[in-house]
């Protein structure tokens, strides 16, 4: 084999490996940003519960206060 056709046998070679590889990092981006896309999906329904879970402690909190002046009320007259 001549230099030349060792030359073009390694450019094709390069140019081979080259590909495969562009071809596995495009497959690795696509799982990476599919991964991103549920966990934004996922911090967003995080963040609605959280939500929500903050809207019921502030339904919830002053009934507790009232529930309690009730009870110490309730003791007082059983004294």
């Amino acid at each position: 084999m001549s230099r030349d056709g060792i030359g073009l046998l390694l450019a094709l070679v390069g140019t081979a490996c080259w590909a495969v590889c562009f071809f596995w990092m495009h497959r690795i981006s696509k799982k990476q940003n599919s991964l991103l896309d549920e966990i934004r999906a996922q911090g967003k329904r995080i963040e609605s519960l959280s939500k929500a879970e903050h809207d019921l402690i502030k339904e919830v909190h002053p009934q507790v206060n009232d529930i309690k002046q009730g009870v110490d009320e309730v003791i007082a007259a059983v004294k």
